[in-house]
């Protein structure tokens, strides 16, 4: 850490935020935490982390501010003010980096950037990867959008919570990048689930299609890192009664995500459409507190008996 960092005002200090929180004290950076939720405060005074009586009080001595807010609206309203509530924008110092590192709309996160600017402050939205176990480890990897200036500033921040950050591009195509990401994982996921399904079906053992499938074409992460059945992965949720991980909730999220993107640039995708249709029954029918893995279960059971 370099002291022109100064302090960091991290707003949001939930499961992702807390422990992400955490890892830049044991850095040595300066962090002042907030939270509207007692417990994610009083969790994250527990691991260390000092925190502010309000949102604005925390931005209004920090050089950055960072965001890890559950969508859009709650990033918005922040930086706006909402009621007698004042906003981010206005309580921060003039030219502070606002960090954006929660997971929302593409538009919605241009529509933060240029709020900001106008305001007279600069912004990078990074959104991550990596769920829980990321952000208590620093493995998270980052999705960066801004200018380059800025995101030059706040790498060795995201460096220190994470193992990889990647540059994309302007405003907002961190998030671009993040939702075409979780797309592909929730389309992968499913097929994954469906080939496990077919195989017991057929008399498969799930040790001989995984290891065909692992070194074969279906090689991907659905399989070989989140594998949906216990025994192949062992460090896979499968092995722990799917308990996240990576929820079922977060999962319908940002596919809802990318079928907001979807719809508004035009593309034809319907893998894309039909995950989020799957997933988000998935969480109607008791998976949001589940790994997203556990979507082989509803498979299962919605599977018919094997013709005799």
């Amino acid at each position: 850490m370099t002291q022109e960092t100064g302090t960091i005002a991290f707003l949001g200090l939930g499961h992702m935020g807390g422990p992400m929180a955490a890892n830049l004290i044991g850095a040595g950076y300066t962090v002042i935490g907030y939270d509207p939720v007692p417990a994610a405060v009083e969790a994250a005074k527990a691991h260390g982390v000092p925190t502010a009586a309000s949102a604005a009080e925390a931005a209004g001595g920090a050089s950055v501010v960072l965001t890890m807010l559950p969508s859009g609206r709650h990033v918005l309203d922040a930086y706006r003010g909402a009621g007698e509530r004042p906003g981010l924008l206005e309580a921060a110092a003039p030219g502070t980096l606002f960090l954006d590192c929660s997971t929302i709309n593409v538009t919605e996160a241009q529509e933060a950037a240029a709020a900001a600017i106008a305001a007279g402050h600069r912004s990078v939205d990074a959104p991550v990867s990596g769920g829980v176990v990321g952000a208590e480890a620093g493995t998270l990897t980052f999705m960066v959008g801004g200018e380059d200036d800025d995101v030059a500033v706040v790498r060795p921040i995201l460096e220190t919570m994470g193992k990889r950050v990647v540059h994309c591009g302007a405003h907002g195509l961190g998030q671009a990048a993040k939702v075409c990401n979780n797309m592909i994982l929730g389309v992968s996921m499913i097929a994954v689930s469906e080939a496990f399904v077919l195989g017991e079906k057929l008399g498969l053992t799930h040790e001989a299609l995984f290891d065909v499938a692992a070194h074969a074409s279906g090689q991907c992460w659905a399989l070989t890192t989140n594998c949906p059945v216990p025994g192949p992965v062992p460090m896979s949720p499968a092995n722990r009664d799917y308990q996240p991980g990576f929820a079922g909730a977060l999962m319908a999220k940002d596919l809802r995500l990318a079928v907001n993107a979807l719809e508004h640039t035009g593309v034809a995708a319907e893998m894309g459409q039909l995950a989020s249709k799957i997933y988000d029954s998935f969480v109607e029918h008791g998976g949001a507190s589940t790994d997203f893995s556990g979507i082989i279960n509803t498979i299962r059971e919605q599977s018919e008996p094997p013709a005799v």
